[in-house]
């Protein structure tokens, strides 16, 4: 499977097990999960076969770990905007998280602190490195550190994710350390 198609893959099946399983005709279960049989199916129905080693192909090869194969069935790691129950556990995040992003939304975020957005979480990098990749999706990164244990003490959970994304209902501005 040469890179164009897997990232295309990737991206197809992003869009469906997080944010539109209507829109191909699956039904994710309460904790995110489909039947693989059903997801490639749908697939296939919708004008975008996938074979299943493609789909374990992509699973496998993701930089991201965007996915989780159990079984016979299949569901993204996080960064849903339908809703899931991911069953993660609460977890003590190390003393610093970073955030990617870019430098047009400092304003807002100086404001509002980190926001969800469409999502259920702020997603949060467990080092600079990966918060810089996250960012640089959307132009010139800028990363912000989380003072996440701070939070935690403060009360304010955490969770982290197969891939080792961590996540947290929001982020108050007092938390953030942010450019001048």
């Amino acid at each position: 499977m040469n890179a164009h198609r897997t990232v295309k893959v990737s991206k197809y099946l992003s869009r469906h097990l997080r944010h539109q399983p209507d829109r191909i005709g699956i039904t994710l279960d309460a904790h995110g999960w489909v039947p693989v049989d059903d997801l490639l199916r749908a697939c296939a129905r919708n004008g975008f076969a996938v074979s299943r080693a493609e789909l374990d192909h992509v699973v496998e090869a993701n930089d991201k770990q965007r996915f989780t194969l159990e079984g016979d069935r299949i569901r993204a790691n996080q960064g849903h905007t339908v809703t899931v129950d991911l069953g993660l556990p609460p977890a003590e995040p190390p003393e610093y998280l970073y955030h990617g992003t870019v430098g047009r939304v400092l304003d807002a975020i100086r404001a509002e602190g980190l926001r969800p957005m469409a999502r259920h979480h702020v997603h949060l990098s467990p080092d600079r490195e990966t918060a810089t990749r996250v960012g640089a999706r959307r132009g010139v990164p800028v990363v912000l550190s989380v003072h996440a244990g701070a939070m935690h003490r403060a009360g304010h959970l955490f969770h982290v994710s197969t891939n080792g994304v961590w996540l947290t209902a929001a982020v108050p501005p007092r938390f953030l350390r942010l450019p001048a």
